[in-house]
């Protein structure tokens, strides 16, 4: 239901139904990182561990609005639809870089604490630090060539 809620207004600020559920298909993302690296620590899926993976999803979908706006703004200045990807994907880069690494160097206490209620902590920090890996990776290298192919599509027909 929350998906759908995100998906509507997504829908409301684009406009459009491709460009919604490109940026909805980068929830999955942060989830690849978030499981190998509870998997790579020996941890288990808990409720603090679910709380980092909403707070992740949230930060997915943020990364993906930031990218494919900027495309937009790019294609709408004129540009061919290869050139925003790529002017768009480079220009974006550090404003994803840097939200992925604030929030990752600010749980590194989280994730090292080993004292009381470090039990509720690591997992949150563990999920979040992981899945920001991987969803910053995937949103860099796998949404702009998805922009391209949705795009593309309703280029040619």
């Amino acid at each position: 239901m929350t998906i759908g809620l995100i998906f509507l207004l997504l829908f409301g600020s684009f406009n459009s139904v491709r460009q919604a559920t490109l940026i909805i298909l980068n929830v999955p993302f942060p989830l690849i990182g978030g499981i190998l690296a509870l998997f790579l620590t020996g941890q288990y899926l808990s409720v603090p561990a679910s709380i980092g993976f909403i707070a992740l999803f949230g930060v997915a979908v943020l990364n993906g609005v930031v990218l494919v706006t900027y495309i937009n703004q790019v294609r709408a200045e004129g540009a061919e639809l290869l050139d925003a990807v790529i002017r768009g994907t480079l220009l974006r880069l550090r404003p994803v870089l840097m939200t992925a690494l604030v929030a990752s160097l600010g749980l590194v206490p989280l994730l090292l604490a080993r004292g009381a209620g470090s039990e509720i902590q690591r997992p949150l920090a563990t999920v979040v630090v992981g899945g920001l890996v991987t969803s910053t990776l995937l949103t860099l290298l796998v949404l702009p060539v998805l922009y391209g192919r949705f795009e593309r599509r309703r280029v040619d027909f």
